[in-house]
């Protein structure tokens, strides 16, 4: 870790927001990432202090970085490079809730249909 300037991608690269550098460059190019609120590039420089949101999926992140780094570390040493907001935190929880309730009312298979499974259905669909 070091208290300079680093560029956007290589920063969520290291603090483990995504799993490849090209995924968080992608993510920066599509305008998933925004700086101190303004959309970002992927050759951006961040310091500490910065404001980060960072769109995931169905997330959205708000972060507070408090140090750089360009080299991924273990999981413990990169929770140390940010601080995410409470109201992020309890946003996200909401999310995951409602992603729950949908998943709950639209129940999926157990596993996909054998042999027997298909014939009952064909025989459904005949009507006989």
């Amino acid at each position: 870790m070091s208290d300079e300037a680093v560029r956007v991608d290589k920063w969520l690269w290291a603090a483990r927001f995504f799993k490849t550098r090209r995924l968080a460059t992608e993510a920066v190019q599509g305008g998933k990432v925004e700086v101190n609120d303004a959309r970002a590039k992927p050759a951006r420089t961040i310091r500490p202090g910065d404001e980060l949101r960072v769109r995931k999926d169905a997330y959205e992140f708000h972060v507070i970085v408090h140090a750089v780094s360009d080299k991924r570390g273990p999981a413990k040493v990169a929770e140390t490079l940010y601080e995410e907001t409470p109201e992020s935190i309890a946003r996200r929880e909401q999310t995951r809730e409602q992603i729950r309730a949908q998943n709950a009312a639209f129940p999926q298979p157990k596993h996909r249909p054998d042999k027997h499974d298909r014939k009952h259905l064909a025989r459904f669909k005949r009507g006989g």
